[in-house]
């Protein structure tokens, strides 16, 4: 008996033009609410409650409420016997005496050749090298003493100090170019060139700018020529 209904019922569908069991026969029509419906422009006025973010940030602050008071002064990630991490100096005085020593070394390095070449001397290479591997140490202990802790807590008095440095190396680099002979100039101005620039790297802007000013006064007021 049921065999027989679900037959009928089949062959009325296909009478009627339906194909599908459920009854449901495809339309290309649509009425006012299908048209408001795909209009309707969504929802952009934001979460109506709180965020995930502001449920967490509660919670952080119902936490630290918990805290001693002091807990943000004594919590550290630094394992012990460790410095300290510095944003400002993360490397330490120690790793940059290393960056900045092998740096002025291959300034005196490239001054040391510069000067062979502009007096058309034939370059000893070996002679160049020593004399770049000897100021190497001492640009090592130059650097580290100016980059402790102690120094860094008087960032005025150390740009004093570079300043003065500073035009000091650039006016004698001028003079010894100008007054000396070019075997005096061949030993002095690597040395004394890669302090000066040294001097105006550590330097804080205002100060290099003086420090410029100053050298190029110094050579205008001279009439000197800069090589």
């Amino acid at each position: 008996m049921a065999g027989g209904n679900r037959k009928e019922r089949r062959a009325a569908g296909k009478k009627d033009g339906i194909t599908s069991s459920t009854g449901f026969q495809p339309s290309t029509e649509i009425d006012e609410d299908g048209v408001n419906f795909i209009l309707k422009h969504p929802d952009r006025s934001g979460p109506k409650g709180k965020t995930l973010f502001e449920l967490a940030d509660e919670r952080q602050r119902e936490l630290d409420k918990l805290k001693p008071a002091n807990w943000r002064q004594t919590e550290s990630n630094t394992p012990a016997g460790e410095r300290p991490f510095n944003d400002e100096d993360p490397i330490g005085p120690i790793g940059n005496a290393i960056l900045y020593s092998i740096s002025m070394a291959t300034l005196h390095l490239t001054l040391d050749v510069i000067v062979y070449t502009q007096y058309r001397e034939e370059v000893i290479w070996r002679e160049i090298f020593q004399r770049a591997g000897t100021a190497l140490p001492i640009f090592f202990l130059l650097v580290y003493l100016l980059h402790v802790d102690f120094s860094n807590r008087f960032p005025i008095l150390r740009n004093i100090f570079f300043l003065v440095v500073s035009i000091t190396a650039g006016c004698y680099m001028v003079y010894s170019g100008n007054k000396h002979g070019y075997f005096f100039v061949m030993k002095a101005a690597p040395p004394i060139g890669a302090l000066w620039i040294w001097s105006v790297v550590e330097m804080s802007l205002p100060y290099a700018a003086s420090s410029a000013l100053a050298v190029f006064g110094y050579l205008w007021w001279n009439q000197f020529n800069f090589f």
